[in-house]
């Protein structure tokens, strides 16, 4: 039985092309989502960008025909706009005058002339409410990833007997054939590998022999860069030492590295020690570009008052707590003061070596030669994500970094968020690295650690 799919605003303001989602069965539109989608038209963030597309995307079709009535779409459904469906009666205690109520008594009216309606909404709220009028929900799957626990997470434990680990150091290579995922089932790890991912070898007969390793696509082969110390810093465990391998590789090998973790796992201050290495140190980059993605910012940030720095100061305050650590670690000279602390920091901004940005002036552009790195990237669309990956210009590196679990977007979930959408999008890419963290690797103190766990 053909399918009748009501879409909300929320729907088209996440994925205009979502129209064309829904194969031959028919979309009816909502005559209330056009009137909230015009209140965006004119915002300059991306939610004002997918309202215009939307209204163009709706332009075009309704020269083609009369969506009042219906028109025909090429995958063989029809689409139309419905009037609010006034003479629907909802719960005393709802106010039909609401948007999301006027929503749902289009769904209830097509209901009654026997549709079989399905609402597609990205409201949590919306979708129960629709479910206590007996009316079908749910979310827009079109950009979805697989659950949590089943996305990749960029590493995985092998087991060798122990000679082939031996040899794996003196040779510095061991073979997929030699390694199993299963040593009792017998599955050996070829063909079970994905090219960049991080591996623990661990001996089939003295548990406390290990190794460390990449796949790179072919063999087996040792991290490079786990005895360098970026900028004075020392990896604490194994997963640290995975992050610095990928972030310590160039932009020709390594151009992308998405980091997922929760709070207190060191992906931003090691994202930013490792940066500077490069910068001051070895001078691979010409500067480090942080933007820290933040809801009410990115659709606010015309309006705030002040140069675009001191607009975006407040959210980039984080970044300036792991400055501080970094530069009066054991390894650098102690500061005297907070005031010479603080100073230095300044220094790093004022001689552009570190550069803060809103994620909203970053579309449009080419950044060539640069560190940048995109903090709190949970909170990105998967179109924001795009947008961000595709303009690395040459010699450039990105490091997406974000806790999937602490997501602020009210349009955005665990499968939705752009952080995981690139995750999985790009899994078994040469040119991206990927780790997800846990919090057992939390690295804040012993308080932070045993809060995770139980809060």
């Amino acid at each position: 039985m053909k399918k009748t799919f009501v879409l909300d605003t929320n729907v088209l303001l996440q994925s205009p092309s979502s129209i064309y989602t829904f194969e031959d069965n028919d979309i009816v539109i909502p005559a209330v989502v056009l009137e909230e989608l015009d209140k965006f038209k004119k915002d300059n963030t991306d939610l004002g960008a997918n309202a215009r597309e939307t209204a163009r995307i709706l332009d075009s079709l309704r020269v083609t025909g009369n969506l009042n009535k219906g028109v025909l779409l090429e995958s063989g459904g029809m689409i139309k706009i419905e009037l609010n469906c006034e003479n629907v009666k909802l719960p005393e205690c709802w106010d039909a005058k609401k948007n999301d109520n006027r929503v749902l008594k289009v769904c209830i009216g097509l209901k009654q002339e026997g549709k079989n309606v399905i609402l597609v909404s990205k409201d949590i709220f919306e979708r129960i409410k629709a479910e206590i009028v007996d009316v079908t929900a749910q979310d827009f799957y079109h950009e979805q990833v697989s659950e949590y626990d089943k996305q990749y997470t960029g590493k995985i434990d092998l087991y060798a007997d122990e000679k082939h680990i031996n040899e794996f150091f003196k040779n510095e290579n061991l073979s997929p054939d030699d390694a199993f995922i299963n040593y009792e089932e017998n599955i050996v790890a070829s063909d079970r590998l994905t090219a960049n991912q991080f591996i623990i070898i661990h001996s089939l007969t003295n548990h406390k022999h290990t190794a460390l390793g990449r796949y790179d696509g072919t063999s087996i082969v040792p991290l490079r860069f786990v005895n360098e110390h970026p900028f004075g810093v020392t990896p604490r465990n194994a997963n640290q030492k995975f992050i610095q391998e990928a972030l310590m590789m160039n932009s020709e090998k390594a151009p992308l590295f998405i980091l997922k973790g929760p709070a207190g796992t060191a992906k931003t201050f090691y994202s930013l020690a490792v940066g500077l290495h490069k910068v001051l140190d070895e001078r691979s980059y010409r500067k480090i570009l942080v933007c820290r993605p933040n809801v009410k910012m990115d659709e606010d940030i015309g309006f705030l008052p002040g140069t675009e720095q001191e607009k975006i100061a407040p959210y980039m305050r984080p970044v300036i707590d792991n400055l501080e650590i970094i530069l009066d670690s054991e390894n650098h000279d102690k500061f005297k003061n907070e005031f010479e602390l603080k100073d230095k920091i300044q220094e790093l901004f004022d001689r552009n070596i570190i550069n803060t940005e809103a994620i909203a002036f970053i579309r449009g552009r080419s950044i060539v030669g640069q560190w940048i790195i995109i903090d709190e990237a949970q909170n990105l669309t998967p179109k924001q994500v795009k947008g961000i990956i595709t303009r690395a210009g040459k010699g450039t590196k990105i490091i997406l970094a974000g806790d999937p679990f602490q997501i602020d977007h009210p349009f955005l979930d665990i499968r939705t968020n752009g952080l995981c959408y690139a995750a999985e999008k790009m899994k078994g890419s040469k040119l991206a690295f990927q780790l997800s963290l846990s919090e057992e690797d939390c690295e804040r103190s012993p308080l932070a650690f045993e809060s995770s766990k139980r809060m």
